[in-house]
């Protein structure tokens, strides 16, 4: 499944390691080191300003103007839709 992140960024679920707040992004040197690492690789995509939260996964790193908790209501519905029985064959 796929899910939204704003900005015309669209990515499958299955590839996302880490939703994490631009917040906690900015306040660790870590964090800021991995993301500038991963930039000059190219790799970094999204939109820099307005951002909230940072999307981490296997290969790209995605900025996103949508809220983690709004991303994660995404995930879990694409969840939710993964876990309902399929009753397609049977209607006809």
């Amino acid at each position: 499944m796929f899910i939204h992140i704003g900005s015309d960024n669209v990515i499958r679920s299955e590839d996302v390691i880490s939703i994490i707040d631009y917040s906690v992004v900015t306040s660790s040197g870590i964090m800021e080191k991995m993301v500038e690492n991963v930039a000059e690789q190219e790799k970094v995509f999204g939109p820099t300003d307005e951002v909230k939260s940072v999307v981490i996964t296997t290969d790209n790193i995605y900025y996103s103007s949508l809220s983690v908790a709004t991303l994660k209501k995404r995930a879990s519905m694409i969840s939710t839709i993964d876990k309902l029985d399929d009753y397609s064959d049977e209607i006809e």
